[in-house]
């Protein structure tokens, strides 16, 4: 560490705890905090946390970070938050309720609903997601049914980055990736949506002024310098949701660049000019502000493969499984001996937009083992994410290179299959709190470190050596694709 070394930090608030990471001009980390949130599931449909519980665990994660750093050598923070969570506060600013967060699924039934009032297409077309139980928006409309004196009582309503904003500067903030996700926000025209707003009977009042990426929104005040060990009148500037945050992360900001998480949900997604919409993917605002991304999502990712192991090799507990697993499937051909998986364990997001859609094992036969439902399960992933990839070329997107971050990342079976799948060279990326480091970098720029969020990323951002795709190995895989989306459908018939 140098004497004059300076830092920004970024505060990643996700769904099970916040990290405040404060990193130098070349992205190194140098200090770090961390602090659980508690997840709280009333009934099967419920998914809530207390917002004062995000507030006082960054408090603890920062103060891990200013106790062993000088606050006067911090030039900016900014927050990456877990998406579609959402927070209903009374005009003192206390929560009115829990925050439902994004697992919550009490509002399923609005999807129809809404899609009915409104439109499916036009619900699709303002907000740039299809219609899906996860947007904020079904909540909303779900209050509006069912408890509307709660929601018209309600002063603020927040995501949790424009709550922690206000904790640390007194004043709610949104930025335009922290609104995107609620689903009543106008990807074209950058603002909340006049006409779903309207329809919902929400006034705009309620909802956080908007602010493009790296702008400077507040500043630390006198009492959150206390709570936090920052200094007063540090600069907090714009970031916003997780997802878009780890795009920015991984470099996944300009033409040819893919960003693919494999972690517990797997998500990936490619910078687009223009907001080109599918079932194949949510339209997002780019994290840069400039262009959008066009992001795929599968729930059930690494968490697939997790449930696969818990509940058929014995669970997890014994560290060689994966290993034994990996070396095993790695012998094994493309296509598992005739052994095919629908991986829709919790519901399917794109291309289908099934909420109760299920997982199948399609094709098991006396040879198969352990290793086939393996591989069969991580073929399957994949092939999930290259469809949706080849819809995205097929809209004239360039796609050069894949940067995978998350814990499946570090499978090279995985990675493998990625690159063979997609025909793209794989490069795993070092940057695993890719949300917290695209915070940093929206600080960094905001700051005026960096000119562009294209430099920032250049400078900050790490990788290894990539894996090449195997040419010859096309054809099996693009039969395999085949066979594996028709699972799905023959389920259907089959109900």
């Amino acid at each position: 560490m140098h004497r004059n070394e300076r830092y920004v930090i970024g505060i990643d608030s996700s769904t099970q705890s916040v990290k405040a990471i404060a990193r130098t001009r070349e992205g190194e980390p140098r200090f770090e905090g961390r602090a659980p949130h508690t997840l709280s599931n009333p009934d099967a449909y419920r998914s809530e946390q207390d917002p004062d519980e995000w507030w006082s665990a960054a408090t603890i994660a920062l103060k891990a970070v200013t106790d062993v750093i000088d606050p006067d050598r911090i030039d900016g923070v900014a927050i990456s938050n877990q998406r579609e969570t959402m927070a209903l506060l009374g005009a003192d600013r206390r929560p009115l309720a829990p925050a439902t967060i994004w697992l919550d699924r009490r509002a399923r039934d609005m999807t129809t609903v809404l899609s009915d009032e409104i439109g499916a297409e036009t619900l699709h077309s303002i907000s740039g997601k299809p219609v899906d139980v996860i947007p904020c928006i079904y909540r909303l409309r779900w209050l509006r049914a069912h408890q509307p004196d709660l929601l018209d009582k309600a002063a603020y309503i927040l995501s949790v980055h424009d709550y922690l904003v206000m904790r640390l500067s007194g004043q709610p903030q949104a930025t335009w990736t922290s609104a995107d996700p609620f689903g009543i926000f106008d990807i074209v025209t950058k603002t909340w949506s006049r006409k779903l707003l309207d329809h919902l009977k929400i006034s705009e009042d309620k909802l956080p002024p908007l602010n493009p990426p790296a702008s400077r929104i507040g500043v630390i005040s006198q009492e959150a310098a206390i709570a936090t060990g920052l200094g007063a009148g540090t600069p907090i500037y714009a970031a916003g949701g997780d997802g878009h945050c780890a795009g920015l992360g991984v470099g996944a900001i300009e033409p040819g660049t893919v960003y693919l998480n494999l972690g517990t949900a797997v998500v990936g997604g490619v910078w687009s000019a223009t907001p080109e919409l599918s079932s194949y993917w949510r339209t997002l605002v780019s994290p840069t502000g400039q262009g959008y991304m066009l992001e795929s999502v599968q729930r059930s990712g690494a968490f697939f493969v997790n449930w696969l192991l818990d509940n058929f090799a014995g669970g997890r507990a014994d560290p060689t499984v994966f290993q034994r697993l990996e070396t095993e499937a790695m012998r094994l051909p493309v296509g598992s001996h005739g052994l095919t998986v629908c991986p829709y364990l919790v519901g399917c997001m794109d291309p289908h937009w099934d909420g109760n859609a299920h997982a199948t094992f399609t094709g098991l036969g006396s040879d198969h083992g352990m290793a086939h439902l393996y591989r069969a399960s991580l073929e399957a992933i994949t092939l999930e994410f290259t469809r949706a990839l080849e819809q995205m070329q097929a809209k004239g997107l360039a796609t050069h290179r894949i940067f995978v971050i998350g814990g499946g990342a570090s499978s090279m079976l995985w990675r493998k299959m990625v690159a063979d799948a997609t025909g793209l060279p794989v490069h795993r990326s070092l940057s695993n709190e890719a949300s917290a480091l695209g915070a940093g970098m929206s600080a960094a720029v905001g700051t005026g470190w960096f000119g562009t969020f294209q430099d920032a990323a250049s400078a900050m951002s790490r990788t290894t050596e990539a894996i090449a795709p195997d040419v010859a190995a096309h054809d099996d895989w693009s039969g395999l694709s085949k066979r594996q989306a028709r699972v799905y459908f023959n389920n259907c018939d089959k109900l």
